[in-house]
């Protein structure tokens, strides 16, 4: 085990030795293995979304052994979807990649101002199927938020006691918050303090803008001269807030994008001190041999091998 990796598992010194064992799992696994960086491979999307805005660019993406052998032949840390796409291959590709089972979903046939994902599986699921993590989206500022610390905190709870990591999409959201506010840096900061607070292993958030959502937070940042200008200096705000960079904050891919605005993006998140990306549509979208050779980018990014 690196020496960086064994100082990252020595912020979780009061968790459960299953719970760290699974996070050295995580850290261990791929093509950046041992250097403190992630990339994971998430295909929640067609719960999400939809099958056809989900797997229609890349008609392969429909099956979900094609997410199993991409993960594995990109070399990423690990694979995260739901019940479905896991129980489906997760017998074939048995200990080839580790697995985050996604405990609640949340569709778009009815798409309401303040979401409330549902849980769709539970922690003995995640064990039954040989899962490293269990992950849960909550969305900060929806109406419905306390409902879901609640369900978190008993998931967290179990998954910890059961030896599992765990993983917290931090996704603000709700009729309060403008569209630009979801992004804004003081909201996503927020975010993932909250699930930081919440007791998550790993968090994960999207890239925020330089946008202040909340009046009394402009005061601080302002008073305070807390550097936000650049994406690097953002993304060094959000990680040292989720308790002074103690805890593992990756960076959601978002929509699909070009390709240089999106290694743009990944260099910021390495250079302001973030541990890396979860990206889902920008991967699997494209036809695989072009996934293979988005993702050896990235990683080669990471890891230090492309400028």
């Amino acid at each position: 085990m690196t020496e960086r990796v064994q100082e990252i598992l020595s912020w979780y010194d009061g968790d459960n030795p299953g719970s760290r064992t699974n996070i050295a799992r995580l850290l261990n696994h791929g093509r950046l293995g041992g250097t403190g960086k992630l990339v994971i491979l998430p295909v929640d999307q067609g719960f999400e979304h939809g099958p056809a805005r989900s797997f229609a660019p890349n008609p392969a993406g429909y099956d979900p052994d094609y997410h199993f052998q991409l993960a594995i032949d990109a070399g990423c840390n690990a694979y995260a979807a739901p019940l479905g796409f896991l129980e489906a291959g997760a017998d074939t590709f048995l200990d080839r990649v580790p697995l985050i089972l996604k405990l609640n979903n949340h569709d778009v046939l009815h798409d309401e101002k303040d979401p409330l994902s549902s849980v769709t599986s539970s922690v003995d699921d995640a064990l039954r199927l040989g899962c490293a993590a269990v992950g849960f989206t909550i969305y900060p500022g929806s109406s419905a938020a306390q409902t879901m610390y609640e369900q978190l905190r008993e998931i967290t709870k179990e998954a910890k006691s059961k030896g599992l990591a765990v993983v917290v999409w931090s996704y603000p959201r709700g009729s309060d918050l403008s569209k630009a506010g979801e992004t804004a840096i003081d909201v996503v900061a927020y975010a993932a303090q909250i699930a930081a607070q919440m007791g998550a292993h790993i968090i994960k958030v999207k890239l925020p803008s330089s946008h202040i959502e909340l009046p009394e937070a402009q005061k601080a940042y302002q008073k305070h001269h807390v550097p936000i200008e650049t994406p690097a200096e953002r993304v060094r705000h959000v990680v040292q807030s989720a308790f002074n960079n103690k805890r593992i904050v990756i960076f959601s891919g978002g929509a699909a994008k070009g390709d240089e605005e999106f290694f743009d993006e990944v260099r910021a998140i390495r250079d302001g001190g973030g541990f890396g990306s979860i990206i889902g549509r920008n991967s699997f979208q494209r036809i695989k041999e072009d996934a293979h050779k988005f993702l050896d980018t990235v990683m080669g990014i990471y890891e230090g091998s492309v400028p």
